[in-house]
């Protein structure tokens, strides 16, 4: 007691409780202080706690100052083939920056694997896009939540459900039936006039589409785009490169380049034909036979009767709506012309084909669904077609800091799985980069592998809780048209074309799906089922 009491009177006059309390009550002398232990506070934090605890992030390349890897992605060949060739350099999981935005770039089925089935990679990154065309509430594009799930679940089970897709089967029907009188039409005016493939299988996967979302196709009348093409200029604009969506400091930028302008029209204009439509949807309620209804009719039910456990807004209608044609229109042209253009460049394999279908619909006026059911290698014609040239896959964004096989994937990175990549991967597929759609037929292991997402190194449609809600809507209209094209006609290359000088380039990105380059045009030839 007696050490401790010299202690006591041996410190200074100053460090006594009442002259530390005066000393704090002024306020210039207390700010400082207190700046003074908020500062020591920071540094401690910074090396005790971020220092202790550096990321383990993944191999990453070399990045040049403000702009990152922005130059090694900006290739005419597409980010699909940059992302592969960085992988095959730095690994199959790779983290990229665009200006001083991280994005995971994932080119291998394991690792695909592991994030598909993650619930850390759920999420979607918000972009300018979005939030204006769709509202951010759609169904592809919003986060992950109950908003999500009460949607998908609608989409699922009333939307797109085998019922609903059995449904709507008149009206490819009856679209695939005016596309062959057209091109019937085009052969007895002038025989060896090629048609433009590619600009059919957009119209009529636009027409489709239309009339099954909202119940008539919506030809504009007064000389303005049709919905669909102001849709697919939509679908565009989603995947755009946006200045603000990375840097949002350098949104100026956006004004500059048109960029907002241009969401801004394409927004109105889509914003108010879709009112229209739904207002006359309102007008008419309880007039559709219930197997007649378009999906705005059921989307206003969902929204009268509460069906979901969330509001369901206009525009969250409109929202959903835009998926359609997004999930509808994009792919499903996409899908229909790469088939077209592999079959005319493997004679063979299109010989193969069209027996089949020939042999199965024999001398009937019409194809119908059971004899689709029987054509085994038209369906891996449509495999092999995705396979090789697979849909862009959207974008996922961590909603956490997540672990993936030992490497720290801070919260909120860009997530993107190079599909195209592993599909192409030569450790998983023989012969990768040839198209073979004999590998999908029942004597090889590749038979079981559906368009579900079920196995990880065949994933056009994606995989997991977001795998795409739409796939058999898709895949029954892409082997409807398919078959009917292969039944009713032969195709030959326009004259001054050979097989020798037929252009397969890519287009780096079109809409939300890698495209031809040059559109395909072949030259159809009348074939007459009793011949």
């Amino acid at each position: 007691m007696d050490d401790q009491a010299k202690l006591l009177n041996s410190l200074p006059k100053y460090c006594s409780w009442q002259d530390l309390q005066q000393y704090f009550a002024t306020s210039s002398n207390s700010m400082i202080v207190l700046s003074l232990i908020l500062l020591i506070l920071s540094l401690y934090v910074f090396n005790t706690i971020i220092r202790g605890r550096k990321l383990n992030l993944p191999p990453s390349p070399t990045r040049l100052p403000i702009i990152g890897n922005l130059h090694q992605l900006a290739g005419a060949l597409g980010l699909h083939r940059s992302f592969r060739a960085l992988s095959e350099k730095y690994g199959p999981l790779i983290l990229v920056h665009v200006f001083n935005a991280p994005t995971l770039v994932v080119s291998s089925e394991e690792m695909s694997r592991e994030v598909l089935n993650n619930s850390a990679f759920l999420d979607r990154p918000l972009s300018k896009a979005t939030n204006v065309l769709l509202y951010g509430s759609d169904i592809v594009f919003s986060r992950y939540g109950d908003y999500w799930r009460e949607t998908k679940k609608l989409c699922v089970v009333e939307l797109l459900s085998l019922k609903r897709v059995r449904a709507f089967r008149y009206v490819t029907e009856e679209e695939v039936a005016t596309m062959t009188e057209n091109i019937r039409g085009s052969c007895s005016q002038s025989e060896g006039v090629p048609v433009d493939l590619s600009k059919m299988f957009l119209a009529i996967a636009s027409d489709i589409v239309s009339r099954c979302a909202l119940g008539g196709k919506y030809e504009r009348g007064d000389g303005r785009e049709s919905f669909g093409v102001v849709s697919s200029r939509a679908m565009e604009l989603l995947v755009s490169f946006s200045f603000e969506d990375l840097v949002p400091s350098l949104g100026w930028i956006d004004v500059l380049t048109g960029f907002n302008r241009r969401i801004r029209e394409t927004a109105k204009e889509l914003h108010s034909l879709l009112d229209r439509v739904i207002e006359e949807h309102k007008e008419r309620s309880g007039d559709n036979q219930s197997d007649k209804k378009d999906l705005v009719d059921i989307l206003l039910h969902a929204q009268k009767n509460g069906q979901l456990q969330v509001n369901l807004t206009q525009e969250n209608i409109k929202a959903i709506l835009m998926d359609m044609f997004i999930g509808g229109t994009d792919n499903n042209t996409a899908a229909m012309e790469w088939a077209m253009a592999e079959l005319v460049k493997n004679p063979n394999l299109m010989r193969k084909a069209q027996e089949e279908v020939r042999r199965v619909v024999g001398n009937k006026s019409k194809i119908d669904e059971t004899d689709i059911d029987q054509m085994e290698f038209l369906k891996c014609v449509i495999k092999e077609a995705l396979r090789l040239h697979a849909p862009v896959m959207i974008p996922r964004e961590t909603s956490a800091l997540a672990k993936l096989k030992g490497y720290d994937i801070p919260a909120r990175t860009r997530v993107v799985i190079n599909a195209w990549a592993i599909q192409r991967d030569p450790k998983i597929w023989e012969n990768a980069e040839e198209f073979i759609p004999d590998r999908f037929l029942n004597n090889n292991s590749n038979n079981a592998i559906d368009f579900k997402g079920n196995h990880s190194q065949f994933i056009p449609f994606g995989a997991g809780r977001r795998v795409c809600p739409g796939i058999m809507f898709a895949i029954a209209q892409v082997e409807y048209v398919l078959a009917n094209l292969l039944y009713w006609f032969d195709w030959k290359l326009p004259p001054g074309q050979n097989l020798e000088n037929f252009d397969m380039t890519e287009t780096g990105l079109a809409g939300l799906t890698i495209r031809k380059k040059i559109p395909l045009h072949l030259v159809p030839v009348m074939f007459s089922p009793s011949s």
